[in-house]
């Protein structure tokens, strides 16, 4: 990874919060007039060039804007995130949207779909090493600008049907020390209609049963809220299945 400065750092961070936020590409004027940078705005857009070249921004289509690139998302999820805590009234509802599941696999992680997809506003996914893949919340997408596309939609659609794509992500995740994992689109080398797209997921295993649980969303979603979310998921569903005996 090529160096980058503490006042890149910051440029950097202010643009991601930013394109959360809006979920439009970044302009300088923008950082000028919401963030406090302490610097010139001659100095803000420099610095955006410099970032752009280092790989941590690209331009936007049909825009003088810059928007994060995978580089620029990574290296503010491993280094600069605050995760928000999960409050207890969170893992409670949690636990007791599922707990009457829990003892039919299928209704477990069917009824964990809807609940994840209900509470992040997204399109949530569980896979399993049985072949079984479970989803929700695909009214979502009408919510969600990156979503509103025919194109993408049916390659969304065509993807959650693909067992050996979540056969494959399985695998990967099972060979990860990672706790959560984030796909950040293209950086994927997969389709180019999947590049506003982001994933983020865990994994739960109990004696015979394993499996990942995750979202996918538009790859400005808020990270620091998602996060969380899942790896308490994933927690408590590998709770009750290894309870289970499954």
């Amino acid at each position: 990874m090529e160096e980058i400065t503490q006042r890149q750092i910051e440029v950097l961070k202010a643009i991601i919060q930013e394109y959360t936020e809006s979920g439009e590409p970044v302009g300088s004027e923008i950082l000028e007039k919401k963030y406090k940078l302490g610097v010139s705005p001659a100095t803000v857009r420099n610095e955006m060039v410099q970032l752009a070249k280092k790989g941590y921004l690209k331009k936007a289509h049909f825009s003088s804007g810059r928007i994060p690139s995978p580089k620029g998302f990574r290296f503010y999820i491993s280094k600069l995130m605050k995760e928000k805590e999960l409050s207890t009234a969170d893992e409670v509802s949690y636990k007791n949207s599922i707990w009457d599941d829990r003892n039919e696999t299928h209704k477990l992680l069917s009824t964990a779909t809807k609940v994840l997809a209900d509470k992040t506003g997204l399109i949530s996914v569980v896979a399993t090493n049985e072949g079984e893949v479970y989803f929700s919340g695909l009214s979502n997408m009408c919510r969600i600008q990156e979503f509103i596309n025919r194109e993408l939609e049916r390659h969304l659609f065509e993807r959650l049907e693909e067992l050996a794509y979540w056969e494959r992500l399985l695998i990967q995740l099972g060979k990860t020390e990672e706790e959560i994992f984030f796909l950040l689109g293209d950086e994927e080398n997969i389709d180019p209609v999947y590049e506003s797209c982001a994933s983020v997921f865990s994994d739960f295993k109990g004696e015979t049963v394993r499996g990942i649980i995750g979202i996918v969303g538009p790859k400005h979603m808020k990270y620091d809220f998602i996060a969380p979310q899942i790896k308490y998921f994933s927690s408590l569903i590998e709770q009750i299945v290894k309870s289970q005996g499954l």
